[in-house]
C-alpha cells in the first residue's frame, strides 16, 4: 500500500539508520534531503580523516542540520581510531582515578575531534553501574561498580563532550551492567526491585540529565518490576513514566539498535520493532548496523502500517519529531566553549596516555624485569559493541620478545622453552573467564618470574604465585602504553607522550 507523503515527510524524522561503504550512497544523500533524522557511521565507513570528513561533508550538503552519530567512547569502543586503537582511557580507567575533572577534559578532547571530523551527536557516555563480572558487553565500558562514583563520572562526561558542541547520549536506560546476557544475542533479564534500580542504576542517569545530556539511550534488557515481559525499549513505562515522569527527562530518546536479538525476535523483525518502539516513547530509531535503503523503506511502511491500523497515534510521531528538530538545532547552534584547557587534536597524546598511566594499578614488585616475554592471550570471547580494535602492549614494546596464544590447551612447557630464563609478563583481557588463561599462568609461575596484565573489567581474582599483577581497567592504545610505560618497556617512547603530566 502507498504511503501517504506527509506521513512519510512525519516518520523520516524519526529514523537514525546507516549505510555501507566509505561514501554515502546516492539514496542516502537523497534520504537525508527528503528529511531523514541522521546516520550512524560505523567502523566500515572510515578509513582515514581526510575521507571521513569528506564522507560527513557530504552528508551536510543534503542537509545541513542532519544528525551524524557513531559510538566514540574512548577507551575499547572507537570508530574514529578503529584501525589503531583509540588514544584515549575508556570508563573504567576514568573511574578508577576518580578525577572528575581529569574525565571532563578528556571527553572535551574526544567531543572536539569528533566536531572536527563532522559529527555532532555521540552515542555516549556509557553510564551503566557494572555490578556484574561476568557482564559480557559493558565491562570496561563503565565507570566502575559504585553508583555514586558513576553519577560524578557521567555527569563530567556529558558536561566534556558537550562543551566541545557534540550532542552527549547517556546509555543504556535503566541500566544494563547487572546483566550476565549480552542484548545483541538474547533478552537479559535485570530481576531489580524497584528501589535498587532506584538507587544503584537510575543514579547516573539522574546525574547525566541534571548535567544536560542532550539524549538518552534505551536498553534491550527486562526489568520485570517495571517493564514486565517486555524490553525496556518497547515499554512506557520505562520510557515515559519513569524516564520523563520520575526522572524529568525532556531530551531525546535513541534506541539501542532495533536489529538486536533482544528486542528484533520479540518485534518479529528489525522493521517491526520500531513502531513499537515509538508507542513507548522512543524518538530517534538506531534500525541497524548493517543497513540499506529496503530496510529503511520496510521500517517506514511498518510504522505507516501501525498509523493506519490505529494503534500508534500520528500524535507520538509529530513528537518524537518535534523532539529529534530541537535535537537538531541544538547541533547547529552549539559550538566549543572557548577557553577550555583540552585541545582534540585526533591523537590525544597530550592527555590521553598521562590519563591512562594514572589508572594503572601494581600489586607486587616490577623491578628486575629486564627484557622479558611477552604474551598475550587473545580473546576467547569478542564484544560485539567495541568489535576487532587492535589491542595489547605491541606498538609500543619495540625490541621486546611477544607472541600471541589462544588457550585453552597452550602447553605450559612450550611457552617455558620459548622464555628460557627470562621473566614471562602475560597480557589478557578478562583473564578470570578466559578458558584456560589462569592454569597457564599458575603453570608457569614455579619456574619463571611472572606478572600478569589484565586489560578487562577488573575482579577479585589473582593468579597463585606470580611477581605482580598490573590491572590497567581497558585495552585502548593508551591502556597499552601505560602497561608499558608501567612495565618499564617503553624507553624513549615515554617523553612523547607527556609523561611529565603524570605526576
Amino acid at each position: 500500500m502507498a504511503i501517504d507523503p506527509g506521513l512519510r515527510r512525519l516518520i523520516l524524522p524519526t529514523l537514525l539508520p546507516a549505510f555501507p561503504g566509505l561514501s554515502a550512497p546516492r539514496w542516502a544523500l537523497d534520504l537525508v534531503a527528503e528529511g531523514l533524522g541522521g546516520y550512524v557511521i560505523f567502523y566500515y565507513n572510515i578509513a582515514d580523516p581526510e575521507q571521513v570528513g569528506a564522507l560527513t561533508a557530504s552528508l551536510r550538503e543534503a542537509r545541513a542540520d542532519v544528525l551524524l552519530s557513531l559510538d566514540e567512547e574512548g577507551g575499547d569502543v572507537t570508530r574514529l581510531a578503529h584501525l589503531a586503537g583509540s588514544p584515549y582511557p575508556g570508563n573504567a580507567a576514568l573511574g578508577a582515578v576518580d578525577d572528575p575533572g581529569l574525565t571532563e577534559r578528556i571527553y572535551r578532547a574526544i567531543g572536539l575531534d569528533l566536531r572536527a571530523s563532522g559529527f555532532n551527536l555521540n552515542l555516549a557516555p556509557t553510564v551503566d553501574v557494572n555490578t556484574s563480572d561476568h557482564n559480557p558487553t559493558v565491562g570496561t565500558r563503565s565507570f566502575g561498580t559504585d553508583p555514586t562514583r558513576v553519577s560524578a563520572q557521567a555527569a563530567a562526561a556529558v558536561t566534556g563532550l558537550q562543551s566541545a558542541g557534540v550532542a552527549a547520549c547517556a546509555k543504556h536506560f535503566p541500566g544494563h551492567g547487572a546483566t550476565s546476557t549480552d542484548s545483541h544475542l538474547a533478552l537479559p533479564t535485570v530481576d531489580a526491585p524497584l528501589p535498587l534500580l532506584r538507587e544503584r542504576d537510575l543514579a547516573p542517569f539522574a546525574a547525566a540529565i541534571e548535567a544536560g545530556t542532550q539524549s538518552i539511550m534505551t536498553a534491550h534488557i527486562r526489568v520485570p518490576e517495571l517493564t514486565g515481559d517486555l524490553p525496556a525499549t518497547f515499554s512506557r513505562a520505562a520510557m515515559v513514566d519513569l524516564l520523563r515522569g520520575e526522572l524529568g527527562f525532556t531530551g531525546v530518546v535513541i534506541s539501542d539498535a532495533l536489529d538486536m536479538r533482544g528486542v528484533a525476535e520479540i518485534a518479529g523483525s528489525t522493521a517491526k520493532g520500531a513502531p513499537r518502539a515509538l508507542l513507548a516513547g522512543v524518538d530517534l530509531l538506531c534500525l541497524a548496523g548493517q543497513c540499506d535503503r529496503d530496510l529503511i523503506e520496510e521500517t517506514i511502511a511498518e510504522i505507516a502500517a501501525a498509523v493506519r491500523a490505529g494503534w500508534l497515534p500520528t500524535s507520538r510521531i509529530e513528537q518524537a519529531a518535534q523532539r529529534v528538530a530541537e535535537l537538531s538545532r541544538w547541533t547547529a547552534k552549539t559550538g566549543p566553549d572557548a577557553g577550555a584547557d583540552a585541545a582534540g587534536d585526533g591523537t590525544g597524546a597530550g592527555i590521553g596516555y598521562p590519563a591512562a598511566r594514572r589508572a594503572v594499578r601494581v600489586e607486587g614488585s616490577l623491578t628486575g624485569l629486564g627484557s622479558p616475554l611477552v604474551v598475550q592471550i587473545a580473546d576467547a570471547e569478542l564484544n560485539i559493541a567495541a568489535g576487532r580494535v587492535p589491542w595489547g602492549l605491541g606498538p609500543h614494546i619495540n625490541g621486546t620478545e611477544q607472541v600471541q596464544l589462544a588457550p585453552p590447551g597452550e602447553s605450559p612447557e612450550r611457552v617455558r622453552a620459548l622464555a628460557g630464563t627470562r621473566p614471562i609478563v602475560v597480557v589478557g583481557r578478562n583473564l578470570h573467564r578466559l578458558p584456560g588463561a589462569a592454569d597457564l599462568i599458575e603453570a608457569l609461575a614455579p619456574t619463571n618470574p611472572v606478572v600478569a596484565v589484565e586489560m578487562g573489567w577488573p575482579t577479585a581474582w589473582r593468579p597463585a604465585g606470580v611477581r605482580a599483577f598490573v590491572t590497567t581497567f581497558g585495552a585502548s592504545r593508551a591502556n597499552g602504553w601505560a602497561a608499558a610505560s608501567a612495565l618499564g618497556l617503553t624507553g624513549a617512547s615515554a617523553a612523547r607522550v607527556g609523561v611529565d603530566a603524570i605526576r
